[in-house]
């Protein structure tokens, strides 16, 4: 359960008492080898998929999913959120070296980072995908329709994950929009779909780190409802992503790599 109900007032043209649905928010504590790894504000639900995705996304770990074990458990006394992740010192990546050790936070995945450190790589390289213009509006449906979490408080992100001819593989529902995207990745990796994975749609804007986090996973269009940033834009350029956003009602507009949704450039 990501939501809670709390007694409010509501003011408007009367003062009237209400019962209104948050977004639950708490820490989540991530050990990795018994030793204090990192600290991230999150919802509650699906956090063995949260870690794993992490773990994925920031290339620290890649090998197969059973290569990597995590237990979640709460911890009642200090009224934290556990997770304890175990994995092999040779299966650790090489985003482990340059990790942050140290408490983030729901809204910026890059807080916290000792060293800037841009994505380098070949460019994702794929077959054209369908130009049909009602394509991408028929995913954000689909995505909203599995938004309970926002259904009910208003307050959460969401990031689906879908197949090359649409097909629905995941959904991460979380308070911070880097933490829905590693949720949706964990869950696929989870549930070993994470090939067929083509299409990544986030609920809100686009940072540098979400295409970072779309390129880890080999989804190479990505789709926002709210505005990219400048170094979302140059990013995907590099890495080979089409990168879409402004994503609302029948409308949406291409940044970069029009050619994988058979547009002209």
């Amino acid at each position: 359960m990501n939501t809670a109900t709390y007694n409010a007032l509501r003011v408007a043209q009367k003062t009237e008492e209400t019962e209104d649905v948050l977004s639950i928010e708490i820490p989540l504590e991530i050990r990795l080898n018994g030793e204090e790894f990192s600290t991230t504000m999150c919802s509650p639900e699906d956090a063995e998929a949260l870690v794993r995705g992490f773990f994925y996304t920031e290339d620290l770990w890649r090998g197969a999913v059973d290569g990597l074990t995590i237990r979640t458990y709460w911890d009642d006394e200090r009224n934290v959120l556990c997770a304890d992740a175990n994995l092999e010192p040779q299966l650790l990546g090489d985003g482990y070296r340059g990790s942050r050790k140290l408490l983030s936070v729901t809204s910026c995945g890059i807080c916290g980072s000792p060293n800037w450190n841009p994505r380098k790589g070949k460019q994702l390289q794929i077959e054209a995908q369908s130009s049909d213009p009602s394509f991408i509006p028929q995913l954000f449906k689909k995505m909203q329709e599995k938004q309970s979490d926002f259904k009910a408080s208003g307050g959460s992100h969401a990031a689906a994950i879908f197949s090359k001819s649409g097909e629905f593989l995941s959904l991460g529902q979380d308070i911070g929009r880097h933490n829905a995207t590693d949720k949706a990745v964990g869950l696929c990796l989870i549930n070993k779909t994470l090939p067929s994975a083509t299409y990544l749609l986030v609920s809100g804007r686009v940072s540098y780190e979400i295409v970072a986090k779309a390129f880890a996973a080999k989804t190479p269009i990505l789709a926002a409802v709210s505005a990219p940033s400048s170094l979302a834009v140059d990013l995907a350029e590099e890495l080979g992503i089409c990168l879409l956003g402004f994503c609302r009602d029948q409308r949406y507009t291409i940044y970069s790599h029009p050619e994988h949704l058979n547009y002209d450039a």
